[in-house]
């Protein structure tokens, strides 16, 4: 576990093998550990060597907070609850029906992921309901000597919300502020289907910006210093995004051809900049295609 601020550590969960694709946020308590983002059940084994590392096991996570329920952020939760069911999980109202029933979530990534579903993510159990603490923003959250205000920022996730340490200055944001490798000089949207929505996005950062955070915590991946440059840069190459998809809609071509050919352009784009193994671990962590697909959709939604 690397130690990134006073009380908080992070775990590189090597997802896929791959370093620097997926960050578990550890946060101390009085009785144990907070774990914003635990990541996804195929990369419980990294979870738990990067916490024994600080002398530290899973037997000693006391909270589970979600930032939503994605599987490559959330998809631990029913598993490390089924282990140790006195763990409580945060999550958005919206998210928390999908945890007590992973049924529709887990159909879902299956058309997407097919074959690789277990692999790449593993089980997704469900979670009882009295281990669920529901969210719905604004709230400050109280538990073993840890303070963490909570804002509902939606955007690239209806049930998205994000976390303030204010001991640290620190903003724990999931993917509203999209992908940036540990505080490299590229940012990225995250912009999957179903639920993106460009305008929520852009509230979605200011709220984040009113708690004047000094850093954000993305899991994809680690702390970004810059908290004003970054979301400029986001929001530049989201609008960049957004037109170049909803131009591409216009081309008498398949979605697969559309997707492909968006996907390659950011690659290369990448590849300008950066080595190859950067590269891929942005490409992990935000994958092109998906966001391809979630601008798609918003576009075919909202013309």
């Amino acid at each position: 576990m690397e130690r990134i601020a006073d009380g908080v550590g992070l775990v590189d969960l090597h997802h896929d093998g791959r370093r620097s694709v997926i960050a578990a946020a550890v946060l101390e308590t009085d009785s144990g550990v907070a774990v914003i983002d635990p990541g996804p059940s195929a990369t419980i084994p990294a979870l738990r060597s990067g916490l024994q590392q600080a002398g530290l096991d899973l037997s000693d996570i006391r909270v589970l907070l979600a930032t939503h329920i994605h599987l490559d952020h959330s998809g631990a939760c029913g598993t490390l609850v089924r282990a140790d069911p006195n763990i409580q999980v945060f999550v958005h109202q919206r998210g928390a029906p999908h945890m007590v029933d992973p049924s529709r979530l887990v159909k879902s990534a299956t058309r997407l992921f097919g074959d690789r579903m277990d692999r790449l993510w593993g089980e997704c159990l469900p979670i009882p309901q009295e281990n669920l603490t529901i969210l719905e923003g604004d709230e400050i959250i109280r538990t073993d000597g840890l303070c963490l205000d909570v804002a509902y920022t939606p955007g690239h996730a209806s049930h998205h919300v994000s976390y303030f340490h204010s001991k640290t200055d620190m903003a724990f944001v999931g993917d509203t502020s999209g992908g940036r490798i540990r505080n490299g000089t590229i940012v990225l949207p995250a912009t999957p289907p179903p639920d993106l929505d460009l305008d929520t996005t852009r509230t979605s950062l200011r709220r984040i910006e009113a708690w004047e955070p000094q850093r954000l915590f993305v899991t994809h991946f680690g702390p970004a210093s810059g908290v004003a440059e970054h979301h400029a840069q986001l929001e530049e190459r989201l609008a960049i995004w957004a037109a170049r998809v909803r131009e591409s809609l216009r081309d008498d071509e398949t979605d697969e051809v559309r997707c492909h050919r968006f996907g390659e352009l950011v690659g290369r784009e990448l590849r300008e900049t950066l080595d190859d193994e950067e590269a891929v671990a942005y490409e992990r962590g935000a994958p092109p295609g998906l966001s391809w697909y979630g601008l798609a959709r918003y576009w075919r939604k909202n013309t």
